[in-house]
């Protein structure tokens, strides 16, 4: 069942981004960052309301939003830094390279995650779900290849650092979930309320130093319906993907790399909507990255 719940999590992952791209698409990153968060943390905040004044209703419908300790309170903000670093680093590539470009490389995520499932929680993988995962990161090689051929220079293009410190980060926060759900036992939407809470600070501190002072980057930001869209679209996948972690036999490389089945709607979807080159070029190694991903999920 944790791996149908990680399919379901891809799905939305994958809508989040091609709404995401739009958003972010000539306008300031900062405030289009703080908009998405804000909307997933308005979703919740009623689920935090409903769990103070009506706690048994809520504890039966499984949205109830648990009184943690402060120490606990400590471990989300930590998750909610790290994450915060991520998507900063994650929206301005997005913003200055084509979205067929950047959803492969954050393809590599379970490179990370695989090794710290390992070294950290002593998964152990097979020979074939090995295979798969050299499969994924050689595919996203070829995805650097494709790249140079719109312009884009993987050596000395700045936003391919950013977005490769993006996906390291992410991989990091995907190794830190599994101890928050499984050794702290947080419930999915107490980990996203108190998650999203701290991340709105941290991005109000960030706003207030880059952003409100300046005239001309408010003028220049632009409101789009795609902008909450993101916030809620995230929310849902990560109540999906924390649902998986709940159960004890749940792999978190395994998800980590369940989740990157996104990329379909990514390359095929968003290739399309935003006219993006060499789409039929990136179907070869977008066929390697599902090949891996099939193989690390259906090889015993």
């Amino acid at each position: 069942m944790w791996m149908y719940l990680g399919l379901l999590a891809a799905l939305f992952l994958g809508l989040h981004n091609l709404c995401k791209k739009h958003a972010v698409q000539g306008n300031e990153v900062f405030p289009v960052l703080l908009g998405t968060i804000s909307a997933g943390f308005l979703v919740l905040l009623p689920l935090y309301v409903g769990s103070l004044w009506q706690p048994d209703a809520m504890k039966e419908m499984q949205l109830f939003v648990e009184n943690i300790a402060w120490q606990t309170h400590g471990f989300i903000f930590i998750k909610s830094a790290i994450m915060a670093s991520s998507w900063v680093l994650a929206y301005q590539a997005l913003k200055h390279l084509p979205i067929t470009i950047v959803t492969p490389i954050r393809s590599a995520g379970p490179f990370f995650t695989f090794l710290g499932a390992i070294f950290i929680y002593q998964e152990k993988p097979n020979f074939w779900q090995w295979i798969g995962f050299f499969l994924i990161i050689f595919s996203v090689m070829l995805y650097s290849r494709i790249g140079k051929k719109e312009g884009i220079n993987f050596k000395r293009n700045k936003w391919i650092f950013a977005i490769i410190g993006a996906t390291f980060l992410g991989a990091s926060s995907g190794l830190y979930d599994k101890f928050l759900i499984q050794s702290l036992t947080l419930n999915p939407q107490t980990l996203q309320f108190w998650f999203c809470f701290y991340t709105v600070l941290i991005l109000l501190v960030i706003l207030s130093i880059t952003w409100f002072p300046k005239a001309e980057k408010r003028k220049a930001f632009k409101w789009r319906w795609s902008i909450p869209l993101v916030g809620i679209l995230l929310q849902i996948a990560d109540y999906f993907y924390f649902r998986a972690l709940q159960d004890p036999e749940a792999l978190i490389m395994l998800l980590s790399a369940i989740k990157r089945s996104q990329i379909i709607i990514a390359v095929v979807i968003g290739g399309l909507i935003f006219k993006e080159q060499n789409k039929r070029k990136k179907l070869i190694p977008l066929a390697g990255i599902l090949i891996g991903v099939f193989l690390i999920l259906y090889t015993k």
